[in-house]
């Protein structure tokens, strides 16, 4: 088999395990509280036993997802689905890139900023708190971040399968359609954090993504055998 040809391979199993990792570790993520109530949500954070395992999950589905993008790139024919698929490479390295920080700030420093709070009194929990807000903003401006640049990088591949012939223009249309909600999901997570609104744009495009990326997994692995390396 061809470079080209294993690059599918590679990219068809990351993206049929990435979605199903990212789906579970984002199902186990405490979420009774509502986000945008600091307190509240510190609170469920700070006694959460597998916040930091959940993060780390959530990184590894989401690398993964990154991957099967490269063999997105790989499966493309020469002339503009090639293009698109070459600048949405680039969105995914810097995808993968805030996707670490994000997961670095949330997953990790917020746990330890939590966790202070959780354990102090008096003046050293007012500050102790105030740092772990700090954080938060991070968090919501790292989140925002990401949700547009994945969301560009997304709708640019989706560009590439209506250009190709070798994707249902179908794939194409709900990956654009799935991009441009995540996009927009990011743009109302930077004016107003982790809102209703903001969540309530969010998580359906979070699902429509994971299971487009299971399509585009099913569907690269069949390509693979007829890729030459060009």
């Amino acid at each position: 088999m061809t470079t080209r040809g294993r690059l599918a391979r590679i990219g068809a199993v990351a993206a049929l395990a990435g979605a199903p990792i990212l789906f579970v570790a984002t199902l186990l993520h405490p979420m009774s509280a509502a986000p945008n109530d600091a307190p509240a949500a510190f609170a469920e954070y700070a006694a959460s036993r597998i916040w930091v395992a959940t993060h780390l999950g959530q990184f590894v589905g989401f690398a993964l997802l990154c991957a099967a993008l490269v063999g997105v790139a790989a499966a493309m024919e020469a002339g503009a689905p090639a293009a698109w698929a070459r600048l949405g490479v680039v969105g995914a390295a810097a995808s993968l890139a805030g996707a670490a920080t994000l997961q670095a700030v949330d997953g990790v420093a917020l746990k330890l900023a939590v966790d202070r709070w959780a354990g102090s009194t008096g003046a050293a929990r007012e500050r102790a708190f105030e740092a772990a807000f700090a954080v938060r903003q991070v968090e919501i401006g790292a989140a925002s971040l990401l949700s547009i640049v994945s969301g560009v990088t997304v709708g640019t591949f989706a560009l590439a399968m209506l250009a190709s012939r070798r994707f249902p223009a179908w794939v194409g249309a709900i990956g654009l359609l799935g991009g441009l909600a995540t996009v927009a999901a990011g743009v109302v997570q930077a004016y107003t954090g982790f809102s209703a609104l903001a969540m309530l744009l969010s998580m359906p495009a979070g699902c429509v993504m994971m299971a487009w990326a299971m399509v585009v997994g099913a569907l690269l692995w069949p390509l693979a055998p007829a890729l030459a390396d060009s």
